[in-house]
């Protein structure tokens, strides 16, 4: 057993005081990335898989699928694990933040607050682009195995499988908000918001049923965002729908699942307009 007097002496040295900072350090933003996805994950998943789930019977995007108990506990553990890959790379966001390495700014108003507001916004689009990217390379399959095969364990995903990752595919996306606080001006504040803003949107985009709003023809009414049917798509057919926010990069790219507007209408039961089939068999014809 460890001697009491030669641990205190440890601890109160300057490398072992070092650590137990680290530390509390690590336990402090894994308690708040921990209660950030809970709220997000949780709170989906009760207001729109349970209490709203009989309303929203009928949008339901893949009627006959229903994710198991097991599978959202299996969702939950990974995720636990991601939150504390998250937590770690935080340390070195922290550390490049204590040598002056990064642009966090603390006064939310030094810059303005048309900039404040900007901030959020780049760091949304920035994201997307990042994520979009950083999604298609961990489909490789030399890649996908290590990086990407857990979260595709959940064919028909929950709320929970919003951070239900891989260790590397943890990182990858962590390290962006490494990266964007090097290169981009940022308040804490506007921090906070982007990041509820992506558990949010994160795990709405695995629920399972459509709430985005559609026009007559059955479209979506915010066409340039991802849908829930669109990331469905990506789980239930791998190897299309591989945007987070936006369908920008997509649509550019023409990794676009051909079906998707057919399948949103028949999502939200509206008419399908028949323009995807009609595109689909233009391209088989060129």
């Amino acid at each position: 057993m460890p001697d009491p007097i030669s641990l205190n002496t440890f601890i109160e040295g300057s490398t072992g005081a070092m650590l137990v900072e680290t530390a509390q350090t690590w336990v402090r933003v894994f308690k708040q990335d921990f209660i950030r996805y809970l709220a997000g994950a949780g709170g989906v998943f009760l207001v729109i898989n349970l209490m709203l789930a009989a309303k929203l019977r009928g949008r339901k995007i893949r009627p006959n699928t229903h994710p198991s108990r097991a599978q959202m506990r299996r969702e939950f553990l990974y995720s636990t694990r991601t939150v504390a890959v998250f937590s770690t790379v935080a340390l070195f966001t922290i550390a490049a933040k204590e040598n002056g390495l990064t642009q966090l700014y603390l006064d939310s108003a030094e810059r303005g607050w048309w900039y404040f507001g900007f901030s959020i916004a780049a760091l949304i689009v920035l994201h997307d682009a990042w994520f979009y990217w950083t999604h298609r390379l961990i489909h490789d399959l030399r890649l996908f195995r290590s990086f990407h095969k857990t979260h595709h364990k959940s064919f028909a995903p929950t709320p929970w499988t919003a951070y239900s990752f891989d260790i590397g595919e943890a990182a990858l996306n962590a390290i962006f908000v490494t990266i964007a606080l090097i290169i981009i001006p940022v308040s804490p504040i506007a921090l906070a918001i982007f990041l509820a803003h992506m558990m949010l949107r994160n795990a709405i985009g695995h629920c399972g049923y459509e709430i985005f709003p559609s026009r007559r023809d059955g479209r979506p009414l915010f066409d340039w965002m991802t849908s829930v049917t669109h990331h469905d798509l990506h789980h239930s057919q791998a190897g299309w729908n591989y945007g987070l926010y936006f369908t920008w990069w997509d649509r550019l790219m023409e990794t676009e699942h051909p079906l998707y507007h057919e399948k949103f209408a028949q999502a939200v039961g509206k008419p399908l307009d028949g323009s995807a089939v009609r595109a689909r068999k233009s391209s088989a014809a060129l």
